[in-house]
């Protein structure tokens, strides 16, 4: 049942009267970022996204979000109404709003109307969109799916109510992960694993909709980070290890083939237990090219591109006093072909060889 939602406009913070109040000019002005400027975008680039117009926008721990357009950056922060921590992940609605979400909520940015941002949620929330542009917002174990701004429905997941058996970060986290080109829907958890919704199973028999995805199964572990599909319909997914008293060992990298048949005895999924760094290990993001190579991360290894049968490992950068951990957490490929990489330690291009720092004087072009 869909249910509306009164938008909030109560400002986190005001603007200085020097201050423009659109919340894409920082009171240096857009195009204040000169070549000379080697002040790091943050420590950590959790977040990276190109929206409908060309502008890229990424997102940080404690700095807020850096919007770069035409080659100038705006860092937008708690002077446009938006905590430290509340721009980790982005995303645009059919209808041309910016949804900015983070460990502090969820704030709404309207293009076409100057002003500071929106608040939607002041909780830890994370924003991404489906086939048909709805926005899922994750926040708090549930998971909500607008249509536009106002307009919403809850939708439920069959998650376990007794607490994951080994230490989570948190316990009862669910993220709407992706809608797959079946019309799969896709969740992860914290502790549980990963569920599969099946909208097609309601019309037949005794159909199932939801399936749960475990170590049971196969998967690497039953925290599953991130989750994309391939040119080929393959899922993937990059799954963290419980650290908590201590190391659990597993992680890693494993990819499902929903059209595989499975044989008794067999795991539904594919691992790589003889790549470094793709097995007993952190994997934070998962991100599929226009090549149609899948890029994994692979903690304190590198950064893998995986076309076909072929591997290749990238593992240098200009900078390894910042990004020596290769701590991927975020990566987006924008229209000009330019990849782009959060790490932590700071924002990255790379270069078809290996990483290269960018600050806040870019290069951007």
């Amino acid at each position: 049942m869909l249910r509306t939602l009164p938008l909030l406009t109560l400002l986190l913070a005001t603007c200085s009267n020097n201050a423009s109040p659109d919340p894409l000019v920082n009171d240096a002005g857009v195009g204040s970022n000169p070549l000379s400027d080697t002040t790091q975008l943050a420590e950590y680039v959790v977040g990276a996204f190109e929206d409908s117009k060309g502008g890229l926008w990424f997102g940080t721990i404690e700095n807020g979000v850096a919007y770069v357009k035409d080659g100038t950056i705006a860092l937008i922060d708690s002077t446009h109404g938006l905590p430290p921590n509340g721009g980790h992940g982005m995303a645009e609605s059919k209808d041309g709003l910016i949804w900015i979400a983070g460990h502090d909520g969820v704030f709404l940015h309207d293009p076409d109307t100057p002003g500071p941002l929106q608040v939607l949620y002041t909780k830890a929330a994370t924003v991404q969109t489906d086939r048909s542009g709805n926005v899922w917002v994750s926040t708090e174990g549930k998971v909500f799916r607008y249509t536009d701004a106002l307009s919403y429905e809850e939708f439920t997941v069959p998650v376990p109510k007794e607490l994951p058996t080994v230490y989570s970060i948190d316990p009862r986290k669910l993220v709407f992960q992706m809608e797959d080109s079946r019309g799969h829907l896709w969740f992860s958890t914290d502790g549980h694993g990963a569920f599969r919704y099946d909208p097609s199973a309601a019309l037949r028999p005794g159909g199932q909709g939801f399936t749960q995805f475990t170590k049971a199964d196969g998967l690497c572990s039953n925290t599953p980070w991130d989750i994309i599909e391939d040119a080929e319909g393959r899922i993937w997914f990059a799954c963290i290890q419980a650290f908590q008293p201590q190391q659990t060992g597993d992680g890693g990298l494993c990819v499902l083939d929903p059209s595989a048949p499975l044989r008794v005895g067999t795991s539904a999924f594919t691992t790589f237990p003889d790549v470094a760094g793709l097995h007993h290990n952190d994997l934070y993001t998962l991100y599929l090219d226009r090549a149609g190579a899948v890029w994994s991360s692979a903690f304190r290894t590198g950064v893998y591109r995986i076309l076909g049968d072929e591997i290749t490992l990238y593992n240098t950068s200009d900078r390894p006093d910042l990004n020596g951990n290769f701590g991927l957490q975020a990566m987006m490929q924008d229209r000009k072909g330019t990849l782009w990489c959060g790490f932590s330690g700071g924002l990255f291009r790379f270069n078809g060889e290996g990483f290269v720092n960018v600050t806040r004087g870019g290069p951007w072009e």
